[in-house]
C-alpha cells in the first residue's frame, strides 16, 4: 500500500473545508482568546471563568475556574461556562465553514464531554503525579508519572476505541471532529505563552542561556535534516510525509508537525497522524530518560537538563522530565554530601525547550518559501509574493503576533503589570490545553487503527523509533555535553 492510502483513509472523514478557511478562523479565534485574556492586566479577567483541572486524588475540588475572582462559580459552573462559550464560538465557525450547524452543536456537546472527561481521568494522581513531593502531597506510594499530559493519551485512546469498536457512533460525531481547526487555534495561543515563559527565563545566568541557544541551533540543524533523509531514503515516504515527520520528531512535536504540514500544504491527515505518535513517545521518554540521567549524569546536572530539553518532544512532558530529573539527581548528590540550589536543572530544561518552540514559526515560513519557489513551482518560473502569501499558513501569523505581544509586555511592563501578566497568559493557556484535548480526541476518532496499521501506519512508527532512539536522543546528549559539560549549578547555602 502507498503512503497516500493512509491519508485517504483519514481524509475521507476530515471533510473538504479543512484548509484555508480554517486557517483564518483559527487566527481570529486564537487572537480573540489571547486579547480577551489580557484583560486580566486590568481589574478583572473577562475569561477567568474557564475551567481548569488540577492533579487530584480526591475528585472533589479537582475542577475550578482559572481565575480566583470567579471562585463563586465552582468547578461545575466553570465547566458549564466553558462548554457554552466554546459551543457558541465554534458553532459560528461551523456556519462559516458551511457545515450543518445543528448537527455540529449536537456532536460537539458529546465530543466536549468525552474529551474533557479524558483530561479529568488523565489528571488522576496515580497517573499524573510526578515528583516524590507530589506522592507525599496526595498520600500515595506510587504513580505512573505520566504528568497531566497523560490526559492527551487518554483522550487519544478513547477516540481510538470509538473509531475501532463503535464506527457508527464515530460517524455521528464527525461534524465536530475538527483536529486541524482545534490545533491551529491552540498554536495561535501558544505563541504568547512561549513569549512570556522565555522572557521569564532571561534572568537565568547568561552563560546557561547562551549555551542553551547554541545547543538548540546545532542540534536541530542536524535533527531535521537526518530525520527527513531517513524518512525519504530508508522508508520511502514522499515529501508530504517526510516534512511533518522531521518537524514533529525534531522541533516541537504536535505544533511543529501541524504548522509545517500547513506550510507545505500537506493533506490534514498527515500531520494529524504524526501528532498522535509524538504524544505517545513523549510519555515513554518521561518514564525512561530521567532515570537514565540520574544513573549516568548525576555529576553533570546541567548536561542532563539540556539533554531532556532537546530530546523530549512536548512542552509539558519535557518540563515534567526536568522536574523528575532534578529530584532524582538532587537525591543522589545529597547522599554524597553535594547540595545544589533548587531550580537550576528544571529551569535549564524549560529554557532549552521553550526556545526550541520559537523555531516553529521560523521554520514554517522557511518551508513555505522553499515549497512555493523550489518544490511546487507553477508554470512560468518562481512564485510571486502573492502565491507565497496564499500558501503561508495564516494561523502562524497569529502565533507570531501573540508571541510579539507577550514578549513586549513581559520585557517592558512595570512590576505591577508583570505580576498580572503571568496569570492572564495562564488563562489563555488554559484554553490552549482544552483545544489540545479536543485535538487528540478527534485524532483518535478519525483513526481506524487496525486498517491504518495494515495500510502502512507501522512505517510511521518505525521512522519515529529509528529516529528518536537511533540518533535524536544521542545527538542531543552529545550536543548537551559539548556545551554544558563542567557547568554546575551553584551550591545551596
Amino acid at each position: 500500500m502507498s503512503n497516500a492510502t493512509i491519508a485517504n483513509a483519514v481524509n475521507s472523514q476530515v471533510g473538504e473545508h479543512a484548509s484555508f478557511n480554517e486557517d483564518w478562523l483559527a487566527l481570529i479565534i486564537g487572537l480573540l482568546i489571547f486579547v480577551l485574556a489580557l484583560t486580566g492586566l486590568g481589574s478583572n479577567n473577562l475569561l477567568g471563568w474557564v475551567v481548569t483541572t488540577s492533579v487530584w486524588h480526591d475528585p472533589v475540588g479537582a475542577l475550578a475556574p482559572t481565575a480566583k475572582s470567579y471562585a463563586a462559580l465552582g468547578g461545575a459552573g466553570a465547566l458549564l461556562a466553558t462548554y457554552v462559550a466554546l459551543l457558541l464560538v465554534l458553532s459560528v465557525s461551523a456556519s462559516l465553514l458551511k457545515l450543518n450547524v445543528r448537527r455540529f452543536a449536537a456532536s460537539f456537546t458529546v465530543v466536549f464531554a468525552l474529551a474533557y472527561l479524558s483530561w479529568f481521568i488523565g489528571n488522576y494522581a496515580r497517573l499524573a503525579a510526578v515528583t516524590p513531593a507530589d506522592l507525599t502531597k496526595f498520600g500515595i506510594d506510587w504513580s505512573l508519572r505520566l504528568t497531566n499530559e497523560g490526559g492527551f493519551v487518554v483522550a487519544l485512546l478513547i477516540g481510538l476505541i470509538i473509531s475501532n469498536f463503535f464506527p457508527r457512533f464515530a460517524d455521528w460525531l464527525k461534524e465536530a471532529i475538527r483536529p486541524e481547526l482545534y490545533i491551529k487555534i491552540a498554536i495561535v495561543i501558544l505563541g504568547g505563552f512561549i513569549a512570556v515563559t522565555i522572557a521569564g527565563k532571561l534572568s537565568l545566568a547568561t552563560s546557561v542561556l547562551l549555551r542553551g541557544l547554541a545547543a538548540i541551533v546545532e542540534a536541530y540543524l542536524i535533527y531535521w535534516a537526518v530525520v527527513y533523509f531517513v524518512a525519504r531514503k530508508w522508508f520511502g515516504f514522499n515529501r508530504e510525509w517526510a516534512v511533518p515527520l522531521a518537524s514533529g520528531i525534531s522541533i516541537c512535536g504536535v505544533a511543529a508537525a501541524i504548522s509545517t504540514g500547513g506550510a507545505i500544504r500537506s493533506r490534514p491527515a498527515v500531520p494529524v497522524l504524526v501528532s498522535s505518535l509524538v504524544v505517545i513517545f513523549a510519555v515513554v521518554e518521561v518514564l525512561i530518560l530521567p532515570f537514565v540521567a540520574q544513573t549516568f549524569l548525576s555529576h553533570e546536572p546541567l548536561v542532563a537538563a539540556a539533554w531532556l530539553g532537546l530530546a523530549v518532544k512536548t512542552d509539558g512532558a519535557a518540563v515534567a522530565a526536568g522536574g523528575i530529573t532534578e529530584a532524582l539527581i538532587q537525591a543522589k548528590n545529597a547522599a554524597e554530601g553535594i547540595h545544589y540550589q533548587a531550580g537550576w536543572i528544571l529551569g535549564t530544561t524549560a529554557t532549552v525547550k521553550v526556545f526550541i518552540d520559537v523555531f516553529i514559526g521560523v521554520w514554517s515560513f522557511v518551508l513555505a518559501y522553499i515549497w512555493t519557489n523550489h518544490i511546487n513551482v507553477k508554470a512560468g518560473g518562481k512564485a510571486k509574493a502573492s502565491e507565497i502569501w496564499e500558501r503561508f499558513p495564516k494561523f502562524i501569523i497569529g502565533f507570531l503576533v501573540t508571541f510579539l505581544i507577550g514578549f513586549y509586555l513581559a520585557t517592558t511592563s512595570s512590576p505591577e503589570t508583570l505580576a498580572k501578566l503571568t496569570p492572564s497568559v495562564g488563562v489563555a493557556n488554559t484554553f490552549r490545553v482544552i483545544f489540545f484535548i479536543l485535538t487528540f480526541f478527534s485524532i483518535g476518532v478519525l483513526s481506524n487503527f487496525r486498517k491504518l496499521w495494515e495500510e502502512g501506519l507501522g512505517k510511521l512508527v518505525a521512522v519515529y523509533v529509528v529516529s528518536l532512539f537511533g540518533f535524536v536522543i544521542w545527538v542531543g546528549l552529545l550536543v548537551s555535553w559539548i556545551f554544558f559539560s563542567g557547568v554546575k549549578p551553584p551550591l545551596a547555602g
